[in-house]
């Protein structure tokens, strides 16, 4: 912090106050699991800020792990090179807009000027608007160095050439480069080398708790440490592992059996479900079933709480299992939709479910109850149909950050024929007249010709899992097609 000029000690001046400050032990851990080091940081109490003193906007955006599919699937397409930096306390890099005072924490007072403050000329860790600083120095000086921010995802650059591309994709201080330009990314690491103080982790191998493993046929994702490390918490390794993450009456209504009690501990459910939901990055098979239990994240029942134990089950079955992208040398978007109509048996909401491939590689997929109640399911459909819509558009906008244009429709798998012919055709009587104006963004697109809606039968419809629990054979069936392996089995 003193080489960064990071404070400068000195009075605190009449009428301001100083945030107070501590410090923060960690143990950081490799890829396989050994500690590599242990790490004390002097973080600011953030929370003794005020606003419109010592902080005013927060807003930092970080990567969206669609994004980073999106990446790995095009860089595995079209054998692109995939490197991975860190940025020494980048949050000390940032620049402060105000004016911020800070006291010494445990340890660091002058006992020889008693009442000194820091008065903090770089961000720190823990500060309101410390994302906020370090990801305006961060992308200021990307652009200056002539990189494109994408408008898809700001944590998005690009720096097209003769020679190919450099695509660099950030998430907080954790950085990805790829793209087929050699010389342009040395060059752009040698860059960042000279302005920040950077680390240079070689290629891609462990990012934000994914582990990635490469070969010439493909490249794999996986969260397999991640699971045995939740499955060891909660004492679940020695398990018997489920077929499928939901049993077959998870429907049912319990209600006056002791199922239906309250669960005592929710603090316990919440932060289980809350691994379970970052768990989702790389299972899609358990996207529904975790769509499921957190619904109940205020008052879960013994009832959920059961279904969250079988999720655990059936991760015990398989911890490994992640999604395989193969090297198929092309590009093509492709999208599947489905709804289950009337699913939830209390408020007969419908749940919307789809899923999008790039050069046939598995990178967005999503489980969501619809908002409004369907009185179809044909309506249902239509509404999936929306949603699978605004992802393919914003797919085929970021795509184009790539200079991948998408030329011919998008083609949709959608199972309900009447749906497609709402979004074919200009329809309008007494069945569809009450749907909202937003859903027929399908039909708009349709008619424009960006998106293609193609029946498919209910057997291949890849999204049928993010609706409904499945039986072990449908299970087994689609995940094959999604690209779900375990390569840690034998």
């Amino acid at each position: 912090m003193e080489h960064n000029h990071t404070w400068e000690e000195g009075e605190l001046p009449k009428g301001k106050k100083a945030v107070t400050s501590k410090w923060v032990f960690t143990i950081k851990y490799k890829s396989n699991g050994d500690i590599e080091r242990y790490k004390a940081r002097l973080v600011a109490r953030g929370f003794t800020q005020t606003y419109g003193e010592d902080y005013r906007d927060t807003f930092a955006p970080v990567a969206k792990l669609h994004t980073v599919r999106v990446v790995l699937s095009l860089a595995t397409n079209l054998e692109w090179e995939l490197w991975q930096m860190d940025v020494k306390n980048a949050f000390l890099q940032g620049e402060l807009e105000e004016e911020v005072y800070m006291k010494p924490p445990p340890g660091l007072e002058d006992h020889n000027a008693p009442g000194k403050v820091f008065k903090l000329k770089k961000a720190i860790y823990g500060l309101k608007q410390s994302p906020r600083a370090w990801y305006h120095k961060l992308s200021t000086t990307l652009l200056d160095r002539g990189l494109k921010k994408s408008e898809a995802d700001n944590t998005l650059f690009t720096l097209p050439s003769k020679e190919g591309i450099v695509v660099i994709l950030v998430y907080v201080d954790d950085i990805i480069i790829s793209g087929n330009d050699k010389v342009g990314i040395q060059e752009t690491k040698t860059f960042l080398k000279s302005v920040f103080d950077i680390k240079d982790l070689g290629e891609l191998k462990y990012f934000l708790g994914i582990e990635v493993c490469r070969s010439k046929e493909g490249l794999f994702l996986s969260q397999r440490k991640y699971t045995l490390d939740l499955l060891s918490q909660v004492g679940k390794l020695g398990a018997k592992p489920a077929k499928t993450p939901l049993e077959d009456d998870y429907k049912a209504n319990r209600k006056g059996e002791l199922d239906n009690k309250p669960f005592e501990d929710v603090t316990q459910y919440r932060r289980l479900v809350g691994k379970l939901i970052y768990l989702t990055i790389t299972r899609p098979d358990i996207c529904f079933a975790v769509n499921v239990v957190s619904q109940h994240m205020q008052a879960p029942t013994l009832h959920h709480w059961n279904m969250v134990t079988r999720i655990l089950k059936y991760l015990k079955g398989a911890p490994g299992q992640g999604i395989w992208m193969g090297c198929n040398k092309n590009t093509e978007l492709v999208g599947y939709c489905d709804a289950d109509y009337a699913g939830d048996t209390k408020d007969r909401r419908s749940t919307t479910g789809y899923c999008t491939f790039i050069g046939g590689n598995l990178v967005t997929w999503r489980s969501k109850k619809q908002k409004v109640v369907s009185l179809s399911s044909a309506e249902a459909e239509y509404r999936a149909m929306r949603k699978l819509t605004t992802e393919l558009m914003w797919l085929k906008a970021l795509l184009k950050d790539f200079g991948i244009d998408t030329p011919k429709p998008i083609t949709m798998h959608c199972d309900n024929q009447a749906a497609i012919h709402i979004a074919s055709n200009s329809v309008f009587h007494e069945r569809t007249k009450h749907i909202e104006v937003d859903c027929h963004k399908v039909r708009e697109q349709v008619q424009l010709g960006v998106i293609l809606p193609c029946y498919t039968e209910s057997e291949e419809q890849l999204a049928d899992i993010f609706t409904k629990g499945a039986s072990t054979k449908v299970c087994e069936y689609i995940h094959h097609k999604l690209g779900l392996v375990d390569l840690s089995r034998p």
